[in-house]
């Protein structure tokens, strides 16, 4: 519980005032010497600049933030309990395992935040008596307020959003597996491409919500209201159908795996075109399927991590939130791939050596690369036409002879 004073009762920090405390707790997260923890409660922050600053693990609470610009702030852990984020700018922040109980951030930008395991509940907040001050207090229960708030491409894993409001607020492509939705209020909300594996909705208010796309596996949603809920395309567990062709599709794994390492004198090629490969779990983790067919598969949500897949056709594949770190995907044809919220760093993505002066350049014309993960990732002469680059992150990428060539990095704020 946090006794809160009036509005009026904050002190005011200057930027001067801020930069010079946050500078401190720089050295005091960092561990170097002369550094001290910030603990800035009951503070007044509104307008002021909080960009690229590293606030982790410091107490924040109940201090108002209105207008505040806070792109790409680390908040990892930090106490925001019951504080005002009304309108703050937070796009690329991290906030998480941040304090958020009865916070609100109505209508805050959290484009592209990272707020996993965030704790947006019911905060208990007292408030003093105008007049008799802490001789008189009223206890008031306070949920988690993101009502208009905008979190396109952010990430809310196992974030508890238990009871909170969130009306009409932007989750567009955003992921929130695992979260705690219990009881929430998303009416009107924008869960368009949302991907919400696992996530609990039991009692949460869906009403007029817009599903369209999203990734519903695991998630329960006849113990929610949907009345007027959008849910077309949205992707549920694989078929049963698919569950059954499990034992026949590992067996052509492993033949391409023999094919491949025999030089095609044992196994075969397989062909995976259309297939929904969710059933194989961890099977394509490190995978040797040099130029398989994958056309048009269903691979959301699955871990390919370090695989090999140079010269793989995967035109159309579905591989939202897939991980793709450090996979060699030289050569591969991704066209029209929808890679929304994808891990793809340090992955390879350049040409795939034919000849002396030969190369397959890798074809991402089309593909959705919305809000993925590329940091030190190859693109080196990868093909990029009229592929959606919205909040994708190449900090760090080798883009040589990229066409056309993206801004160098594409910012998270973009």
């Amino acid at each position: 519980m946090l006794a809160a004073s009036p509005a009026s009762e904050r002190r005011h920090l200057s930027q001067s005032e801020l930069d010079m405390i946050v500078t401190s707790h720089e050295r005091y997260a960092s561990g170097r010497p002369g550094g001290k923890k910030a603990s800035l409660r009951f503070v007044d922050f509104s307008g002021l600049d909080f960009s690229a600053r590293d606030l982790s693990d410091a107490d924040l609470s109940a201090s108002i933030f209105d207008g505040a610009r806070m792109l790409g702030t680390k908040l990892d852990r930090a106490n925001l309990f019951g504080s005002d984020l009304r309108a703050a700018d937070l796009r690329g922040a991290s906030l998480v395992r941040a304090d958020l109980r009865g916070a609100c951030l109505r209508g805050a930008n959290l484009t592209n935040a990272d707020l996993t395991k965030a704790d947006f509940r019911e905060g208990q907040v007292a408030l003093t008596d105008r007049k008799t001050g802490l001789a008189s207090m009223r206890h008031e229960a306070r949920v988690g307020t993101i009502d208009n708030a905008i979190l396109k491409g952010a990430t809310l894993d196992e974030s508890q959003l238990e009871g909170a409001s969130a009306f009409a607020a932007d989750f567009t492509d955003c992921s929130l597996r695992g979260a705690k939705l219990a009881g929430a209020n998303l009416k009107d909300a924008n869960l368009g491409g949302a991907m919400l594996e696992g996530a609990d909705v039991a009692g949460c208010n869906l009403e007029n919500a817009n599903l369209e796309d999203a990734v519903l596996t695991g998630v329960n949603v006849a113990s929610a209201k949907t009345h007027g809920a959008n849910l077309a395309r949205v992707v549920r567990e694989p078929s049963d159908d698919a569950k059954a062709m499990a034992p026949q599709l590992r067996a052509a794994i492993d033949a391409h795996e023999s094919w491949r390492r025999t030089g095609g004198k044992d196994g075969a090629p397989a062909h995976l075109d259309g297939k929904d490969l969710r059933p194989l779990f961890e099977r394509l983790r490190g995978a040797k399927l040099t130029a398989v067919d994958l056309h048009g598969a269903c691979l959301v949500g699955m871990d390919l991590s370090g695989a090999e897949l140079q010269g793989a056709n995967l035109e159309r594949v579905d591989l939202r939130g897939a991980s793709l770190k450090g996979a060699d995907l030289r050569g591969a044809k991704l066209a029209g791939a929808n890679l929304t919220k994808a891990d793809l760093r340090s992955a390879l993505l350049a040409g795939l050596p034919l000849g002396p002066d030969r190369s397959a350049a890798v074809s991402l014309a089309g593909a959705s690369l919305r809000y993925v993960q590329a940091q030190a990732a190859d693109f080196t002469g990868a093909i990029l036409d009229d592929a959606d680059l919205t909040g994708a992150n190449f900090t760090g990428a080798v883009l040589k002879g990229v066409s056309p060539r993206p801004p160098d990095p594409i910012r998270q704020d973009a």
